[in-house]
């Protein structure tokens, strides 16, 4: 199972939040993952604008592994491993983007599968 598949996992199996998180969230994940996409598209004279993106998509996932990890929190245990998995996977692969090791693809395509799974009715922005 690849990390798309999980990140589209991790958030179209449940809906135990309330709709005003969900709509936060996706509205932070896709503020970032156009960033994100919007620095990629430059290439290398967009590399800065890329670091501050890759930056806060690290602090945004930070956040949920900090929240998931929390003993108050509700999801199911399957899903809350899927989430941190995901945040895990974010952060090393953001390493090796910064290295110059890897492209920024992978991070864009979990940030969508989260984006599609918090609003299963839509399609991604």
């Amino acid at each position: 199972m690849n990390a798309h598949t999980m990140a589209h996992r991790a958030y179209s199996q449940t809906a135990t939040t309330t709709k005003t998180d969900r709509r936060k969230e996706y509205e932070m994940i896709a503020r970032v993952t156009h960033r994100l996409r919007k620095a990629a598209v430059k290439g290398k004279p967009g590399f800065p604008q890329l670091v501050e993106a890759l930056y806060d998509n690290r602090r945004l996932w930070t956040a949920f592994a900090v929240d998931i990890s929390d003993s108050q929190n509700r999801l199911p245990d399957g899903l809350r491993a899927q989430i941190f998995y995901l945040a895990e996977f974010t952060q090393a692969h953001t390493s090796r983007i910064l290295a110059g090791k890897a492209g920024v693809k992978p991070i864009i395509e979990v940030n969508m599968a989260i984006l599609k799974g918090l609003n299963p009715q839509g399609a991604a922005t």
